[in-house]
């Protein structure tokens, strides 16, 4: 059975990071499920609307990754679900990864506490709201432990190559990378 990463998509999620990944991650030959909050139909910051896979309620799998798009609704609609902190909890105390970008890391992760002690980047100015205990840093995708942070709809699909890197191997994720001419 293959490694197995949740995209968690609520209203106003920001398209480029939601599905760049989804791509990357399913051209990897990754497991990809995507839940929503809320329904199954889930629209965009930009009005695309997604069919999830799944309601994240009725999700019982712990994954190797899960993975936040950002978007600022969309990261302050994942942060309202009790469901979403006990995934993210459940997800870390497993040591599993949880990644994050844009708004989410500060809209999502941050309240959680799991940033608590680690480097961590996300949308130029969101910064402001990370806790003092969370070291920002102006990197595009950072990575400090389980958890993978990085800036916004630009770096996405260099976000999800990292998450592939820690899932399949650094060879994995080159081949991908020059698959889509992110390298020579």
């Amino acid at each position: 059975m293959g490694k197995k990463v949740l995209i968690v998509l609520a209203e106003g999620f920001e398209e480029i990071e939601a599905l760049a990944p989804v791509d990357i991650f399913r051209r990897s030959g990754l497991d990809v499920t995507i839940a929503g909050i809320g329904g199954t139909q889930i629209k965009g910051s930009r009005n695309v609307v997604i069919n999830a896979d799944i309601l994240l309620a009725d999700y019982d799998a712990v994954p190797d990754a899960k993975v936040f798009p950002g978007g600022a609704g969309g990261a302050e609609n994942l942060a309202s679900s009790s469901r979403v902190k006990d995934l993210i909890r459940s997800v870390n105390s497993k040591g599993n990864i949880i990644a994050a970008i844009c708004a989410s890391p500060a809209v999502v992760l941050a309240p959680t506490g799991i940033l608590d002690g680690k480097k961590a980047t996300c949308y130029p100015g969101m910064e402001e709201h990370f806790p003092p205990e969370v070291k920002a840093v102006e990197e595009n995708v950072v990575e400090d432990g389980n958890v993978i942070t990085s800036k916004g709809p630009a770096t996405a699909i260099q976000f999800a190559l990292k998450i592939v890197e820690r899932l399949l191997g650094k060879d994995t994720a080159e081949s991908v990378g020059k698959a889509v001419l992110l390298y020579d």
